[in-house]
């Protein structure tokens, strides 16, 4: 009998499906099923602006149609409900999607003044004369949604949990920052004063400058975080979980200077991230939420997160040093935790370990109890698997056993990133058995039906 609170499941963002479009998904849920995985956790759905990063997105609200079945039949009358219930954001990212194309993509910002500056005149004309366009965007944002409802509804009938990605700060060039630019650090042309990042770290030695603008908290306290909350409505009518990507910015930001090129200088700007939590608990009750807690995390993160009984991550790879308050080792990992062997910003396991040092590869068999090198891939799954985490996550190339070619994000680099596609003659039969006995001996997920 699986306990209820323990659960296993895959990370692969929709692009990594063998047509880089959720056409595949039924098919992908169906090897979930007879693996014994009951999550599927993926990246943000967005529309990405430059590249391939689904972490600078065009909006905070709207999906990527190109990630969807362009087939998706419409229902009249469920589309004229849902407009009506999405108008707070949709209207307006239609129109910045219209307006960005006529401008050949250029940044809001560069628009012309009445554009940018949404000139109300100008703004009604421009949705008469642009109205077929403004409606073409709107129905394929509804074709995704229509697809997603039914996507959801199979991978339920299987057990299987969808888990979303939320990065905490948005793009610049979006919709959000285009529609509302009194929730936003801007000067008076719209652009940013300081931009979101973070200090070196493991990831980078000139830490990652993310160029996001940061939020006017004062501004969005006054009216009880309205945009926020809207924006956790609009991501659990898609997720039955919810991760909030670099959750110590709801403690305190790291702000940039515009001026700066790399994120080395900058300084710790305190967040009102208790009282967003506390109005969002007061409104819409306990939320299954997780905190994405990595890097340089201080007590007051922690207690944050604690406060609202949110789990926090945990990655087996940084795992292996000699400090014995790890929060990552094994031994320290709580039931209260999502335990990955990497997550889509490291290396893949096998790549990870063939890049270590002798010494330091000695230190990690030493620590997973295996005298076979060959084996540690495999002991790494095993590990986050029997784990007291309440939710074990691997990443699909790790249950493939793939090298750094198979490597999702390289943080700090532009090249090569987000462009990972499995081979579906990779998912055999074969393996879905081995996995399927590996979550029965951990006691994770139920086992598919016979």
């Amino acid at each position: 009998m699986t306990p209820p609170d323990r659960r296993a499941g895959v990370l692969l963002h929709p692009t990594s499906l063998p047509s880089g479009t959720l056409a595949d998904a039924p098919r992908w849920l169906e090897f979930l099923h007879a693996s014994g995985f009951c999550m599927w956790q993926m990246l943000p759905l967005g529309i990405p602006l430059t590249g391939l990063s689904p972490y600078q997105c065009a909006s905070a609200f709207a999906v990527n149609p190109t990630l969807f079945p362009e087939d998706a039949a419409i229902d009249p009358a469920g589309y004229v409900d849902w407009q009506a219930r999405q108008a707070h954001w949709l209207d307006d990212f239609a129109r910045f999607m219209v307006i960005k194309a006529e401008q050949g993509g250029a940044p809001w910002a560069d628009w012309p003044r009445a554009l940018r500056d949404r000139e109300p005149g100008v703004m009604v004309r421009f949705d008469v004369v642009h109205a077929e366009a403004l409606e073409a965007v709107k129905r394929a944002q509804y074709r995704a949604v229509a697809y997603w409802h039914a996507l959801r509804a199979q991978a339920a009938a299987r057990g299987i949990r969808l888990f979303g990605d939320m990065p905490i700060f948005v793009a610049h060039d979006s919709a959000d920052v285009w529609a509302r630019r009194d929730l936003f650090l801007l000067d008076a042309t719209g652009h940013p004063e300081v931009v979101a990042g973070v200090p070196p770290d493991y990831f980078s030695e000139t830490g990652q400058r993310w160029g996001n603008p940061h939020y006017n908290w004062a501004v969005m306290q006054a009216d009880g975080f309205a945009w926020w909350r809207a924006r956790l409505v609009a991501h659990f009518e898609w997720f039955d979980l919810l991760r909030i990507d670099h959750f110590r910015g709801l403690a305190a930001a790291w702000h940039i200077p515009a001026s700066e090129a790399t994120a080395v200088r900058g300084e710790w700007v305190p967040t009102p991230g208790d009282e967003l939590l506390q109005s969002i608990a007061d409104t819409m009750g306990p939320l299954p939420l997780v905190a994405e807690d990595l890097g340089i995390i201080t007590p007051d993160v922690t207690a944050l997160r604690q406060r609202f009984n949110l789990p926090n991550m945990a990655v087996l790879q940084f795992a292996f040093d000699a400090h014995a308050d790890n929060p990552h080792k094994p031994e320290n990992v709580q039931p209260d935790t999502v335990y990955y062997t990497g997550t889509h910003d490291n290396d893949t396991t096998v790549g990870w370990w063939q890049a270590l040092p002798e010494m330091v590869r000695d230190q990690v068999m030493a620590q997973l109890g295996t005298g076979d090198a060959a084996a540690v891939p495999d002991a790494m799954l095993d590990t986050v698997l029997h784990s007291r985490a309440g939710l074990a996550v691997l990443p699909l190339q790790d249950l493939l056993g793939l090298g750094s070619e198979a490597r999702m994000n390289t943080p700090g680099t532009e090249a090569g990133n987000w462009t990972w596609r499995f081979a579906w003659d990779a998912l055999t039969p074969e393996l879905a058995s081995r996995l399927l006995e590996k979550n029965r001996k951990a006691q994770r997920c139920p086992m598919p039906d016979a």
